[in-house]
């Protein structure tokens, strides 16, 4: 049985150590036969991009390992592989852990990065082909503190043009042009925007590139990833030798990400078959170019997961490998037409919109609409058939997703409502006074403000959930109340019961109603009575409360109605 391959991003270690791989070495092929000079490859964050460039390495580079292609497709272009596989020196660089609080902290990350890759290549040194001069430059790149506190030293001109310097010696030393893999790259350009030295490394970023991949005769070809298009003019300036395939191209479509063929086999192969309709749900529903893929990070983790617990539900493991900053921001910025189309998305509805693919990270959050542009690019929204007159049909592609966005709002909410304390201490207030007026028309106030993550096709119950889940996060505020939600009492289950305490013990019960025909008169009536068969007072009664009041609540999209009973 083949090992999963969870994290696993080196591609000489999936093949001599009997993980599972599934095959992308038809990219090769397409390169090969369509490449430019510099390519750049756009793809949401955990949809193999690493694992790609590492296997692009593996094949290129000097002392490849043919038996590492064997039974892959790229292993049938028999003249591609004779012509290409283990013919050029390769520059191989991952930015990914450029991530520093200041400009000197980014610089020493980058110094280390480069200084590392050159290391590699030691045998510069002793290389008959190279000048004393051209050695001493090569010695710049490797240079290291000797206390062993900075790692590499490199002043900032030479890191400038470290890129340059390498693939140019590399080449004078084997007589063969260099191909350069730069792997995430946008990276160090998001850091530094949160750390407010953006405009040094711009500017740093834009010399290695110029250098490295403009007018650079020692260079084959160069390949780059990243999750964002970044502006041209910012950092790619004057490369007429571009070409970019984003998540709206066909070409190079399938091979980031898994297609559903791929994921059948998968499941297959390790006796999960039946996941099939859940794997589907949580994790497919990626539009890149006309291909529909999955996201690989998650299908991988949760076939583990299913390995040792076959009964295990879908978990949103795409979630928990980032903070999700994006939609915490999006939120801040929305309007009350945006909230609006949230609310359409959450739904499962599309909703119209120009996306601009080339933003610099400066302008990423200076308008709603760029965020929407990086909520598509992102792997957060996705698109449904083709554009129109520039104009995509965004939709949320999956569950997971969906409880991502799901979360955020409702932390977004959570923090917005304790701005104003004085608000939801008369809230909490007026459920132990029993003044039901109070109640309805703060509640109405909260449920316009918020997003609704109400699903039109879901059950009359989890549409309660949607209400529930609010007014708790609302009572909660009061840390000092017992609040149980669902709990056994008398005959059955209580939406919301509370020990509120004091110096006259007042218990509070809440039932909560979704009122599909809009009668939440009707609604309220029909929670006090379910309170009163089921004896939902019973436990707070049982637990010594002087005073037990009870509240029937009916909801209907963002109206509700408040009745109390004693």
């Amino acid at each position: 049985m083949k090992k999963l391959p969870v994290g696993i991003d080196n591609f000489e270690k999936l093949r001599t150590e009997n993980f599972y791989y599934v095959d992308k070495t038809g990219l090769i092929t397409e390169l090969l036969n369509h490449w430019g000079e510099v390519n750049l490859f756009t793809r949401p964050r955990r949809f193999g991009k690493t694992l790609n460039m590492n296997m692009l390495k593996a094949f290129f580079e000097y002392g490849c390992d043919s038996t590492l292609f064997d039974g892959l497709e790229i292993a049938k272009e028999s003249e591609l592989c004779q012509k290409f596989m283990g013919k050029f020196p390769v520059i191989a660089v991952t930015l990914k852990d450029t991530e520093a609080r200041d400009y000197e902290g980014a610089k020493d990350a980058l110094c280390s990065v480069v200084g590392n890759e050159a290391l590699r290549f030691s045998f510069l040194m002793e290389s008959s082909r190279l000048t004393e001069e051209e050695k001493k430059q090569y010695a710049q790149l490797i240079k290291i503190d000797p206390k062993g506190q900075q790692g590499f030293i490199m002043s900032e001109e030479v890191l400038r043009s470290s890129l340059w310097i390498l693939s140019r010696l590399l080449c004078k030393h084997y007589g063969q042009k260099v191909i350069l893999l730069i792997d995430e790259y946008d990276v160090p350009l998001d850091k530094s925007d949160q750390g407010g030295y953006y405009d040094e490394m711009v500017s740093l970023i834009r010399n290695m590139f110029s250098r490295a991949l403009k007018g650079n005769e020692s260079l084959k070809f160069a390949i780059l990833t990243g999750c964002l298009r970044i502006a041209k003019e910012s950092i790619f300036t004057g490369l007429n030798n571009f070409k970019v395939f984003s998540v709206t191209n066909v070409r190079f479509h399938e091979y980031f990400g898994f297609t559903d063929q791929e994921v059948r086999a998968i499941l297959k192969f390790y006796g999960v078959e039946d996941a099939y309709r859940k794997v589907k749900e949580w994790y497919d529903g990626y539009s890149i170019g006309n291909a529909d893929v999955y996201c690989p990070w998650d299908v991988i983790n949760y076939v583990d997961l299913l390995m040792s617990e076959p009964d295990a539900e879908p978990q949103a493991f795409w979630m928990n490998t980032s903070g999700n900053e994006i939609i915490r921001k999006f939120l801040q910025m929305a309007g009350q037409n945006t909230r609006r189309e949230i609310e359409q998305l959450i739904c499962g509805e599309s909703i119209g919109k120009k996306i601009r693919q080339e933003l610099t990270y400066r302008d990423l959050y200076r308008s709603v609409d760029h965020v929407w542009s990086i909520l598509f690019t992102a792997g957060y929204l996705t698109k449904c058939g083709k554009a129109k007159e520039g104009i995509y049909q965004l939709v949320i592609p999956n569950q997971e997703i969906r409880k991502i966005f799901i979360e955020q709002i409702q932390d977004w909410f959570h923090d917005e409502t304790r701005k104003d304390k004085m608000k939801l201490d008369a809230f909490c207030d007026a459920f132990v006074k029993a003044d039901p007026d109070t109640i309805e028309k703060q509640f109405n106030i909260y449920l316009k403000k918020t997003i609704s993550i109400r699903d039109t096709a879901v059950q009359k119950e989890k549409k309660e959930n949607f209400y529930h889940g609010i007014l708790l996060g609302l009572l909660s505020y009061r840390g000092e109340w017992e609040i149980s939600s669902n709990a056994e009492s008398g005959i059955g289950y209580s939406d919301i019961l509370v020990e509120a305490g004091g110096e006259k013990e007042t218990g509070i019960v809440i039932e909560i109603k979704y009122s599909d025909n809009g009668d939440l008169e009707a609604g309220c009536e029909e929670a006090l009575r379910q309170i009163e068969k089921k004896e939902y007072a019973a436990k707070l009664i049982e637990d010594g409360m002087d005073t037990v009041i009870k509240y029937g609540i009916a909801c209907w999209k963002k109206k509700c109605k408040v009745r109390c009973a004693s």
